[in-house]
């Protein structure tokens, strides 16, 4: 299964515990499927991302824009 880290410029802290670097794994048809089910434009891609990085939403909600335009580049480089 392909995946990229993807480094963040300021760390983020939830639950006690401190994301610096934060895996994304590949994109797959059922994880779409899932992601559309969300009600909303933002809520589903943040579905999506929690879901390929095995993260909860709060920590998505938590990055800088900075560090959360990272995850948009890495999904585009998935589909490519």
């Amino acid at each position: 299964m392909r995946t990229t880290q993807i480094e963040l410029k300021y760390p983020v802290t939830v639950n006690g515990h401190e994301y610096k670097v934060i895996t994304m794994r590949a994109p797959k048809v059922r994880d779409q499927i899932i992601a559309q089910k969300a009600a909303g434009k933002e809520e589903m891609e943040l579905t999506l991302f929690s879901n390929l990085c095995e993260i909860s939403t709060a920590v998505l909600e938590e990055l800088e824009i900075a560090d959360y335009n990272q995850f948009h580049t890495a999904y585009q480089d998935f589909l490519s």
